[in-house]
């Protein structure tokens, strides 16, 4: 686990800690960001509220010029960029974008026809340089800073992951082992089918956590797991699929949503003497994926007397996806209507 771990951080990096300056995203931030900047700076530097707006504008348009130009130059140079050790790429970032900021405060003063030389004009070059020197390089140091923290949510996650995988692996084999023996004798082609299940679910259990899927796969792969248990607890395990036009080719990590159906047979299914019910909704609304996964309590489990580990695979599973969609996604759990509810959100297309 400790390698794992340690190849993750590694991995991470070897990363750029530049992020997509192509995306939407990130020119929307840029561009609020850098109107804030501006009245900022206006606020602290104007006289009287009857030049604010003129010096609004004049600040406004020069800014935001700076901070277009430039993430526009770094999104054409992000490939090099990135080739690069993370002190060279923020050196050189940084460098570009006071370059940009000379040369717009250079032809500020063309077009003003000030004389480049004069007090005037040295002070507001000086000035300019100087604020764009100090903001770039604490813009620089939040993402790096961001970058890092990134790292080691992965490398948490990762060897969640990990202690997850050790502990629920030897359960579900030593069940489905029993399963597969049974069906040999009595039904060997609904047998070789066991197998198959148990094969892909392993395929995937033993891959790299970090290892994108889709969400057909996954929900394949669900379907899989949940036909195994299907054969051991027989009537005992009713699943009800409610899916509505979800998008299949939607990027996830791997093994995101068998654990949490492993929890809900562990804990709501296995724990109850007669038939218990998995309802596995799934919806797209508005641009987000929702995964919503409930079963039924025994009546113990409804006092609150649940068995230990629920939590750990709920867990890991809210870390992984946090790290994967930055942030972007949910994972909610409760009670609703008397079931047990785990409830996954997460963008579409991200």
């Amino acid at each position: 686990m400790r390698q794992a771990e340690t190849g993750i951080v590694n991995d991470s990096r070897k990363r750029s800690f530049l992020p997509d300056f192509c995306s939407i995203r990130m020119v929307f931030a840029l561009v609020i960001g850098a109107e804030l900047l501006a009245i900022l700076l206006t606020l602290a530097g104007v006289e009287s509220l009857q030049g604010f707006s003129t010096e609004l504008s004049m600040r406004s348009l020069m800014i935001q010029w700076v901070a277009l130009v430039g993430i526009s130059s770094l999104c054409l140079v992000r490939n090099r960029l990135a080739r690069l050790s993370s002190a060279q790429a923020g050196a050189a970032a940084w460098l570009l974008i006071l370059c940009i900021s000379l040369v717009t405060a250079l032809t500020a003063l063309w077009l003003l026809r000030e004389p480049f030389y004069s007090s005037r004009s040295v002070a507001f070059l000086v000035e300019s340089l100087g604020i764009s020197a100090i903001v770039t390089a604490l813009f620089l140091r939040y993402i790096y800073m961001q970058h890092l923290w990134r790292g080691q949510v992965e490398a948490e996650s990762e060897a969640r992951f990990q202690a997850l995988q050790s502990r629920i692996r030897p359960h579900f084999l030593f069940n489905s082992m029993n399963t597969i023996a049974n069906l040999t004798r009595a039904d060997p082609k609904l047998a070789e089918e066991v197998v198959q299940d148990l094969s892909d679910l392993f395929r995937a259990s033993l891959s790299d956590s970090r290892r994108r899927s889709t969400l057909g796969d996954e929900l394949e792969l669900v379907r899989g797991y949940l036909r195994i248990e299907g054969q051991r607890l027989g009537e005992r395990l009713q699943v009800v699929w409610d899916l509505e036009a979800l998008p299949e080719q939607a990027e996830l990590p791997a093994l995101i949503l068998q654990p949490l159906l492993e929890n809900a047979v562990y804990h709501g299914i296995e724990t109850s003497s007669g038939p218990g019910t998995i309802h596995v909704t799934g919806r797209y609304r508005r641009n987000k994926v929702n995964i919503s996964i409930r079963n039924t309590l025994p009546p113990a489990e409804s006092a609150g007397l649940r068995r230990e580990g629920n939590a750990m695979a709920v867990e890991n599973t809210r870390q992984r996806l946090q790290g994967f969609f930055q942030g972007e996604s949910q994972l909610t759990i409760g009670e609703v209507d008397g079931e047990y509810q785990v409830r996954v959100v997460f963008p579409y297309p991200w």
